[in-house]
């Protein structure tokens, strides 16, 4: 079973190419579903990234079939397999491949793809082991302590625009876990979080009241651009949900629009507006870049980390080759062992139980002495030399073949 990833990020695609294979949790746990068929499949989609994990006995086919689903005729992908694709998840699970280094948010992102997705004994252990080195690297490094995630960035970006944020009225549209993180960004630098609205009422109350912020109606969005001086957008919605027509006139007074989400929420055409500033998702890489020289020495050290584990991963991955060798190997000895002392039974009808039993044991130690160090020679292998180094000791002892077989094949020239 090969371990197999297709996906496309930050990296590789603008946000207008991005929001074009983002998926919502629904979404990704179904693609998931269908792009398992037979095999294990996991689907990762963040505002960052897409990315499909497949184990699959035809790997081949399982990458045809996940380029399609992310649209490899007009979106750039890549294509990772094996050793490089559990590399690339431990990274993104350490913040290593996110827009803003050591961010945490990615790590709660992953844990939910795991557990929405179809997994098996491969990707089981890919993201457990993931997701076990994403704390490690924030443990053992330093990469986190004050972390400047994409809704942090978002006010140090809102503060370079307004100088002062103190009397800035912040009106939340979405009241996801992003849009709490920005609100609380915001707040930090002295900005009001006046207003919350969502297309759930609920959730629209709950954010308002840990702000002591009004909550207010999704339809009345129009009307609350009036007052607001920042507005974060960031909802799950396919659809925009703020238009240009939308903003009323108001009268010189600047209007400071976020746009955090993907699919993008806001109408770009609303930075053509007097006085109106949009900036989504990708226009904060010019914050994250201004904090990163800080934090160099420990991304090197989180890298460090990174590397080992993966190599971790790839000889227990290695080692599923060798396995089922190792099991028939042990079988054909035990046949062999017990065949041979059937054959002596009329030898041994004058043993008591206990000689008996001595027998018993002391073949089998004999047996296992024998084949401890082949198993051991199998096991050390496997990482470097891969399935080539299995199939010489199949070929080597017989195995597969039933043992009148391999005791008359005549050897090779």
């Amino acid at each position: 079973m090969s371990l197999v990833l297709v996906g496309t990020s930050h990296r590789l695609s603008p946000v207008e190419v991005r929001e074009r294979v983002a998926l919502d949790h629904e979404g990704a746990a179904a693609l998931a579903r269908r792009l398992a068929d037979g095999g294990e499949a996991v689907c990762l989609s963040t505002c960052n990234r897409t990315e499909l994990y497949l184990s699959h006995s035809d790997s081949d086919s399982a990458e045809a079939l996940a380029a399609e689903a992310l649209l490899e005729d007009e979106v750039e992908l890549y294509r990772l397999r094996d050793g490089d694709a559990a590399l690339h998840l431990f990274r993104v699970a350490a913040g290593l491949d996110s827009l803003v280094p050591g961010e945490g948010e990615i790590l709660g992102q992953v844990k939910e793809a795991y557990e929405a997705g179809a997994r098996g004994p491969v990707l089981d252990r890919l993201f457990r082991e993931a997701l076990r080195v994403g704390k490690k690297v924030r443990t053992e490094t330093a990469i986190a302590e004050s972390p400047a995630s994409v809704s942090s960035a978002a006010a140090a970006l809102a503060q370079q625009v307004f100088g002062d944020l103190n009397g800035c009225r912040v009106l939340l549209v979405g009241a996801g876990e992003v849009s709490e993180l920005a609100a609380r960004a915001l707040a930090a630098r002295g900005a009001t979080i006046a207003a919350v609205t969502s297309r759930t009422e609920e959730r629209a109350s709950r954010l308002a009241e840990a702000f002591a912020a009004d909550a207010v109606p999704f339809d009345q969005l129009g009307r609350e651009l009036e007052q607001a001086d920042v507005v974060v957008s960031s909802t799950s919605s396919p659809e925009q949900v703020l238009s240009r027509d939308q903003v009323p006139d108001r009268k010189g007074r600047p209007l400071f629009v976020i746009d955090l989400a993907v699919p993008r929420d806001v109408d770009p055409s609303l930075a053509e507006l007097e006085d109106c500033y949009l900036y989504d998702i990708d226009d904060l890489q010019a914050v994250v870049r201004e904090s990163l020289s800080g934090r160099r020495r420990e991304a090197a050290r989180a890298e460090a980390i990174v590397e080992q584990e993966a190599k971790r991963f790839r000889d227990w991955q290695a080692s599923l080759h060798v396995v089922p060798a190792i099991a028939s190997l042990r079988e054909r000895a035990e046949t062999i062992r017990s065949g041979e002392l059937a054959k002596a039974e009329g030898r041994l009808e004058g043993l008591s139980e206990s000689e008996r039993r001595t027998v018993e044991s002391l073949t089998t130690q004999i047996v296992n002495k024998l084949l401890h160090v082949p198993i051991v020679r199998m096991k050390e292998a496997a990482a470097t030399e891969g399935a080539g180094y299995v199939e010489v000791a199949r070929d080597l002892f017989g195995l597969g073949e039933d043992e009148s077989a391999a005791a008359n094949r005549k050897p090779r020239k």
